[in-house]
């Protein structure tokens, strides 16, 4: 179990070629809060290659900005009716994780079933019910927007809670959602 202190940041990514989700949860005193949350955007026209180049570019503003002591990352999930779209989370994981390597940040790996588990109490939530999760967390009066944000929130929450003692943790209100088009 980890020892997290005051000051503390969690990063949440849920990985995406066109949307990537990003929360940032910060340990308070007797806390924690949202400090940001957001999202990188891949651009279509740019092809697979133009658009691991603006996540991996949005990620490192991301972790240069908010320096986090870990990363959480949703593994990779494979359904069998869609194995070209596991290949594709695959190339987006690929830069997230070289974005930790190169910023020497740790990074921890979560089913999104575990995840869903975690906060809602069921592994098949639907992405409403995580994203009203989130809004029980965190005080929220709306969902995140889009999904993806509750998403990567709810992975960040996730590592915090499974590496601290729930009980002293308290909820602080959020400082701000922001939208983020990558360079």
């Amino acid at each position: 179990m980890h020892a997290f202190a005051a000051g503390d940041r969690i990063l949440g990514v849920d990985p995406g070629l066109n949307v990537t989700g990003y929360g940032v949860v910060e340990v308070v005193p007797g806390g924690i809060r949202l400090a940001e949350a957001g999202v990188i955007r891949g651009t279509a026209s740019r092809g697979l290659d133009g658009r691991l180049q603006q996540i991996h570019a949005g990620l490192v503003e991301v972790l240069q900005t908010f320096q986090p002591v870990a990363i959480s990352l949703e593994e990779l999930y494979s359904h069998y009716d869609r194995p070209r779209t596991a290949i594709l989370m695959g190339h987006a994981r690929g830069v997230i994780c070289l974005a930790a390597a190169q910023a020497q940040i740790p990074l921890f790996h979560y089913g999104a079933t575990h995840v869903k588990k975690l906060l809602t109490g069921n592994g098949r939530a639907p992405k409403g019910q995580v994203q009203w999760a989130i809004c029980r967390e965190f005080a929220l009066r709306q969902p995140p927007e889009p999904p993806d944000v509750a998403d990567a929130l709810a992975l960040a929450l996730c590592h915090l809670y499974q590496n601290t003692q729930i009980e002293s943790l308290k909820v602080r209100p959020p400082a701000k959602f922001k939208r983020k088009d990558a360079i």
